[in-house]
């Protein structure tokens, strides 16, 4: 195939460039355009997330999943789509514990009202779902957290809505509805676009100037009123880019420190095709590799390197482009089932997490041990429900695995090196299965090292351009750290 190139003219900082590409058929004289991705634009100058972002330690919340709140039981369930009853006055029960994990923002999943536990087919893009709680409770939750230095990004999904949105339901109802343009007909009224084909969840048409219009003041009303800190784009592929520069310019202008990165489940090339857009992409490609790696064994050390080599050479800098890691999500197995129930991969794994550059998050649960019965893709499972266990409080939790969390949180914390410094690759030995690392940000130096064997192993890293050897004496499947 071939490969084209065009310059854009410069223009100042802080301005809005719209621009499509298309092809023009000399012999024919029509104009082709690509399938998608025929319209970019993005905003000159704004790259890059706030200061506050690259330390940051990310907590995700799945609120009906959380707490019901001190001294509340959860509901009596029998089956794990149902609704067990976390509450937000469950969270706001816990914030000295997330805080005193050390994490220092909550992602929280979608809280509007919605008939489903999870959120995500939302019916009122303006309130807070009655099960939850109330608007106050979501006020006093956001104030908290704030009082202990704990930001709240807000789960936005753009794509799509519940089929029982009032919107949706005068479309269906009425041809010539005015709500009728703000969705794609195939056959009206029983075909129409949808977010992976499923029916309850109709796709948006954010081109249509009232939706949009009615996604952005959803936006501004969050972050601005309410006082959310940043944004979480679920589904980010799936809307167009101009619509996406437009919640940018909302966002900053609303709040000029928020952090808006987005769920783009596609290839690097892609992903940086958001620059300008968003702050950075959800690095689902770590992911994979981490639970292949340190999970399942499906990667070998070396792969494992090599992915980072290629990962840290074609992204930028997390200053400019951040890319939030993480283990596990409520759409995926948890790691520690992926791991056989093994607490120490999922330790070391975690270890290489906290070490990285990417802001890492944890799911609620992964710190003390939440795991599953079945593989979300097993015969006779409940599907996605499985990885949505309800949390786990008091002795039901692993003191050992909450211990490392909070050991690792309190090392990216105190040390700036792992969440701003470049990484080299110190020591692989593939036969032996060690692994030793180093961060460095011109301050200080953090060699981390890893034996994923089931023997314990001795091995001597040497510090380049220095005349220091640093030794990791490791039991089976641990790490270390060791700062100079």
């Amino acid at each position: 195939y071939e490969v084209w190139e065009a310059e854009l003219p410069a223009h100042p900082a802080g301005t809005l460039v719209r621009y499509q590409i298309r092809a023009h058929d000399e012999d024919s004289g029509e104009i082709c355009w690509a399938d998608e991705g025929a319209e970019y634009s993005y905003i000159v100058g704004d790259f890059g997330p706030p200061a506050w972002a690259l330390p940051a330690i990310i907590y995700q919340i799945f609120p009906d999943r959380f707490s019901p709140g001190i001294g509340r039981p959860w509901n009596a369930t029998s089956h794990l789509s149902e609704i067990y009853g976390g509450t937000l006055r469950g969270i706001i029960d816990h914030l000295d514990y997330i805080a005193g994990m050390g994490f220092t923002a909550i992602w929280l999943n979608p809280f509007f009202p919605d008939e489903t536990h999870h959120g995500y087919h939302a019916t009122d893009y303006f309130a807070v779902n009655p099960r939850l709680g109330t608007l106050d409770d979501m006020r006093e939750l956001v104030d908290k957290a704030h009082e202990r230095g704990v930001r709240l990004l807000l789960d936005f999904v753009g794509n799509h809505w519940g089929s029982k949105h009032a919107t949706f339901q005068q479309a269906l109802a009425d041809r010539n509805s005015p709500y009728h343009d703000w969705y794609f007909w195939k056959n009206w009224p029983d075909e129409y676009v949808a977010y992976y084909n499923v029916a309850d969840l109709p796709k948006l048409n954010v081109d249509n100037p009232a939706v949009r219009d009615h996604l952005l003041h959803s936006i501004g009303y969050w972050l601005g009123d309410v006082g959310f800190d940043g944004l979480r784009l679920d589904h980010a592929n799936g809307p167009s880019y101009d619509f996406w520069t437009d919640v940018r310019v909302v966002a900053r202008s609303i709040r000029p420190d928020a952090w808006v990165f987005g769920e783009v489940v596609r290839s690097p090339d892609q992903q940086l095709s958001y620059a300008g857009l968003f702050d950075g992409t959800l690095d689902f490609m770590l992911a994979q590799a981490m639970r292949n790696t340190f999970a399942t064994g499906e990667m070998s050390l070396a792969g494992f390197d090599a992915l980072l080599n290629r990962h840290e050479a074609y992204f930028p800098p997390q200053s400019a482009f951040s890319r939030p890691s993480f283990l596990d999500n409520h759409d995926m197995d948890r790691f520690l089932w992926r791991a056989g129930g093994n607490k120490d991969k999922l330790k070391l794994a975690a270890l290489v997490q906290f070490t990285l550059g990417g802001a890492p998050i944890v799911y609620n649960g992964t710190e003390v041990g939440v795991t599953q019965e079945r593989g979300i893709f097993e015969p006779g499972s409940h599907g996605m429900e499985e990885c949505r266990q309800p949390m786990l409080w008091g002795e039901a939790q692993d003191a050992d695995l909450s211990s490392w969390f909070w050991y690792l949180s309190h090392l990216r914390r105190n040390h700036t090196a792992l969440w701003r410094g470049k990484r080299e690759t110190l020591h692989l030995d593939t036969v032996a299965g060690t692994y030793a690392y180093a961060r460095e940000d011109g301050v200080e130096s953090v060699i981390v090292g890893l034996n994923l064997s089931d023997e314990p192993q001795t091995f001597a890293v040497p510090m380049v351009d220095r005349a220091t050897v640093v030794t990791f004496e490791l039991p089976p499947r641990s790490g270390d750290v060791a700062v100079i």
